[in-house]
């Protein structure tokens, strides 16, 4: 479905028909639609259960007060959508965001977190200090943190990151896909120590091989244990080392 900013088309965001609508730096312009090759693939599978647990959760399971709550937080949360105005989701879709990443990693790394079914009471996405990322060939990723953010030190909380498939050097915007291959949790006795190395083998294994000479992307989230999640950070190109 195509957003339309105003009744002239002056803008437009997504597809109606074959034809793609979308906009950068330059301006606005028009592609044709591309279907994915693997639309199927592991990630996306990942994405739609959680997707299909969250959706009934949040009509089966929640109290009509918990929705409430929820309705509550995305009346005084805003987001920004494509065209960069501000705008405010439903109480079922910020449940269903901030709940999906969550999932994601108890399925795929073992996150000792759990799904956040009570709404935040705290009225913000819970800021956090960008880190600095690098990734080295034989390594892996190295994820330098600030230690000190109120998520490391809270029991429930993680910054999860996310890798980019490997680009040409001579890109500066990167959209996607995108993998969750690490986290790094809060703990409230004795906070994460930076910087967090993922493995070049788990790279291999839950995102995309990298290569000295390669350009890298990469993303991070902070999830808070009242259910926050932040807005996600890019970082990149990255050469890989």
């Amino acid at each position: 479905m195509a957003i339309f900013k105003s009744q002239i088309a002056t803008q437009i965001s997504g597809s109606v028909g074959g034809t793609t609508y979308a906009h950068n730096k330059s301006g606005m312009y028009m592609r044709a639609r591309s279907i994915p090759v693997q639309p199927n693939s592991t990630a996306q599978n990942e994405v739609k259960n959680a997707l299909t647990q969250l959706v009934n959760a949040y009509q089966n399971v929640l109290t009509p007060a918990q929705r409430a709550a929820w309705e509550l937080y995305a009346q005084n949360v805003p987001v920004v959508n494509k065209l960069g105005d501000s705008v405010n989701n439903s109480g079922q879709n910020w449940y269903i965001g901030a709940n999906v990443p969550r999932l994601q990693a108890i399925t795929k790394l073992g996150f000792a977190g759990a799904r956040v079914d009570d709404a935040p009471t705290t009225y913000n996405r819970g800021d956090f200090s960008a880190p600095s990322i690098g990734f080295d060939e034989t390594a892996g990723m190295s994820n330098a943190f600030t230690n000190t953010d109120d998520w490391a030190g809270e029991d429930g909380a993680a910054m999860f990151v996310y890798q980019g498939a490997p680009q040409s050097g001579g890109r500066t915007f990167y959209k996607g896909p995108w993998r969750l291959i690490g986290m790094v949790e809060g703990d409230s006795g004795t906070p994460p120590t930076s910087p967090n190395v993922t493995p070049a083998a788990i790279l291999d294994a839950l995102g995309y091989p990298i290569t000295t000479g390669q350009f890298i992307w990469a993303a991070v989230a902070v999830s808070r244990a009242d259910g926050r999640l932040s807005t996600r950070r890019n970082f990149g190109p990255i050469e890989v080392t």
